[in-house]
């Protein structure tokens, strides 16, 4: 900091303007040289002495303006709390934190949940210029409480219309425009209400969970996040049954450990069961669900959909050439039973990144010694397991149990350069 720099005060200022501040931050905002922000803060403070320096939602230019007088009385004035979704952390990134002192208001978040009685601390909090709302689904659907900043792009009718086209039809929301106004408005309805009114750009958007309610919509209830039952996933008839059975899957999906952004390559995917939970696991990154069948291409769309997974791709073709334009895996699933499988298995660890994870599953020995082989030539990190499943049913009063075919998994961990390989 230059030796006649002075310190920058970021003051939170509230739609009731000078009324809603302390006697510090009034004083100031009055015998500051320059006080900086956006026109609706600066109409808020009424008549001041310093010069009133109107920026736009450019937050460069607020940048440019504190760089350029720095030997005077900054203060910059934000809606609510600067550090809650606000200016402050752009400004640390930017000049440095040691600069500034926040004196904050009172969070337009914290106000709207004052406003509607509900208690904010478990709450889900997001600010949606900042964060897709298709990526916020999946919390979303297993939230009690949801307070959203909306923006002019998704303001609260176009949110609600969207989480209703999901299935997430459980909540009831308030609107709460303007706090601290005189125009002050909070509605309250059926997300179907909400959808039919616009409303004002300064709003909260608050999603309250009906009482006992599933963690998913009546569409999707029984379906897990992994796990799910074989008859929750459209399967092509002629194929029924080669579908990857729900406690392979279980198993499977826990040696990728799929991690929230992990870039995934299911191969031969099918009609998609592995790829589907996949990306429910890792909500933050994605899944490519390579097939050579342009029908189970259409059943995974059809199952991701179902599902309501955003971030799962259908590559339809014929792998290892289909997957030559994909991100570089950190987990990769094989399954199957032809002989291709090791050449697939030697070329997906050439691409697998390095701590990466790889997973086949198999019904011949033949190949298992075979893939085995190619991988314990690479890496120490290396699982074999052989699975014998048996389900049970019902006949007459008697539980009787029908076994599935032995089913083996190999699972490895692609080991680093300068990590030691197996000899």
């Amino acid at each position: 900091m230059a030796n006649n720099a002075r310190k920058i005060y970021v003051v939170g200022i509230g739609e009731d303007g000078f009324a809603g501040l302390t006697d510090y931050a009034r004083q100031l905002i009055q015998s500051a040289d320059l006080v900086v922000g956006e026109p609706h803060c600066l109409e808020l403070i009424g008549e001041i002495a310093g010069q009133r320096v109107p920026v736009s939602s450019d937050l460069d230019e607020v940048v440019k303006t504190i760089t350029e007088n720095r030997d005077k009385q900054i203060v910059i004035l934000a809606l609510g709390d600067p550090l809650f979704y606000g200016i402050a952390r752009y400004l640390w990134d930017k000049i440095g934190k040691e600069a500034f002192e926040v004196v904050p208001h009172v969070s337009i978040m914290q106000m709207a949940f004052a406003r509607v009685k509900e208690s904010w601390e478990d709450a889900l909090l997001v600010n949606l210029a900042h964060t897709s709302l298709e990526d916020l689904f999946n919390q979303i659907r297993s939230a009690e409480t949801v307070g959203l900043f909306t923006t002019e792009e998704l303001p609260p009718n176009v949110v609600a219309q969207q989480l209703l086209s999901t299935g997430l039809d459980y909540f009831m929301a308030y609107v709460c425009e303007n706090l601290g106004a005189p125009n002050e408005r909070v509605t309250f309805g059926e997300l179907a209400d909400i959808t039919k009114h616009t409303y004002s750009p300064l709003n909260v958007l608050i999603l309250v969970r009906k009482p006992d309610v599933p963690d998913r919509p009546l569409s999707l209830f029984g379906k897990r996040f992994f796990g799910n039952p074989d008859e929750a996933f459209l399967q092509s008839k002629p194929k029924r049954g080669l579908l990857t059975p729900r406690e392979i899957r279980c198993i499977v999906l826990a040696e990728l450990d799929v991690g929230p952004s992990s870039i995934v390559w299911d191969v031969g995917a099918g009609s998609g069961a592995v790829s589907v939970e996949a990306a429910q696991l890792a909500r933050e990154g994605h899944v490519y669900a390579i097939e050579m069948d342009p029908e189970d291409v259409r059943l995974i769309q059809e199952n991701a959909r179902r599902f309501g997974v955003t971030n799962l791709t259908p590559v339809l073709g014929r792998a290892p050439e289909a997957w030559q334009g994909l991100p570089n895996p950190d987990c990769v699933f094989i399954g199957g039973s032809g002989r291709q499988v090791v050449g697939l298995c030697e070329a997906a660890y050439s691409r697998l990144q390095p701590g990466g994870r790889i997973v086949l599953t198999m019904g011949s020995l033949e190949n298992v010694v075979d893939v085995h082989a190619f991988l314990r030539r690479h890496t120490k990190c290396l699982n074999v397991l052989m699975v014998n499943l048996a389900r049970g049913f019902y006949q007459f009063d008697r539980v009787r149990f029908q076994s599935l075919a032995p089913t083996f998994v190999v699972s490895a961990i692609k080991v680093k350069e300068n990590s030691p390989k197996a000899g």
